[in-house]
């Protein structure tokens, strides 16, 4: 059994710079682990490309000979890239060993974790492969200063875990930049009625029920926990790594020696 970190979230959250912290964490503990590259317009990285789908397609070929531009011409690299699930990509698989782990660096664009079914096919491709996969969903805490605001991120990444069906964690990302870390703690897990009060505070009357039933639906799905991850601090991203390993029971099916007997039970 292989396991992968399928790592989305809006553009400009931290993805690529989780996935290089993450590599970087893991070579310290002598772990193992292989950063995908699933964005055709990348162009520098700060980790070993084990995978890169500018081999099958990039977005700069697209772009100059359909005339397309690049968010259309992403969402025809990713469609080109379903295409060839049974190709390129099983022969990529192929050169790793059942219990390695892959993280694939998504591309920002939010339709494709939203509505477009490209992610939702390659993962089924993934678990055709017999591989554990967790989505791991970054949010820029820069981005949580109000509850409105908040809420919007819960939708967003509520869309990927309805339109994904996997595992999910949820991280707000760049905790190292955020001045008053208190705003943002606030919302790291909230009470869903404070958060109803405050939503009501700020919008108009009129909205009210909008407010209960979005605040339900997060707190139904138990969307209203985030993990802070601050990239200085290794305990931060150990326990978040911690975290998506327990998801998909990475570790959980080694060998275990089991003692049948006692050998004082026999003296």
């Amino acid at each position: 059994m292989g396991y992968a970190q399928l790592v989305i979230g809006p553009a400009g959250s931290g993805k690529s710079t989780y996935c290089s912290s993450l590599y970087q964490h893991c070579e310290t503990l002598g772990r193992s682990i292989h950063i995908v590259n699933l964005d055709p317009a990348a162009e520098n990285f700060d980790y070993p490309v084990a995978m890169d789908i500018r081999e099958l397609i990039s977005l700069d070929d697209v772009m100059e000979e359909l005339g397309l531009g690049p968010n259309g011409g992403l969402i025809y690299c990713m469609e080109h890239l379903e295409e060839n699930l049974d190709d390129w990509l099983t022969e990529e698989l192929d050169n790793y060993l059942d219990d390695d782990y892959l993280v694939f660096d998504c591309p920002g664009q939010i339709e494709l974790f939203s509505h477009v079914p490209v992610l939702r096919n390659f993962v089924e491709h993934l678990k055709h492969k017999n591989f554990n996969v967790c989505a791991v969903y970054l949010l820029d805490s820069q981005f949580i200063t109000d509850v409105t605001k908040y809420i919007s991120g819960c939708m967003a990444s509520l869309s990927a875990i309805v339109q994904l069906e996997l595992p999910h964690v949820n991280i707000l990302s760049k905790m190292d930049l955020v001045t008053n870390k208190r705003d943002v703690e606030n919302y790291l897990d909230p009470e869903p009625q404070h958060l109803l009060s405050e939503l009501n505070e700020r919008m108009a009357p009129q909205f009210k029920k909008l407010n209960k039933s979005l605040i339900e639906l997060v707190d139904e799905y138990s969307m209203v926990s985030f993990i802070p991850l601050d990239l200085r601090k290794e305990r931060s991203i150990q326990y978040v790594l911690a975290q998506i390993d327990n998801c998909i029971q990475y570790g959980e099916d080694a060998d275990v020696k089991i003692r049948d007997f006692d050998p004082e039970d026999n003296e």
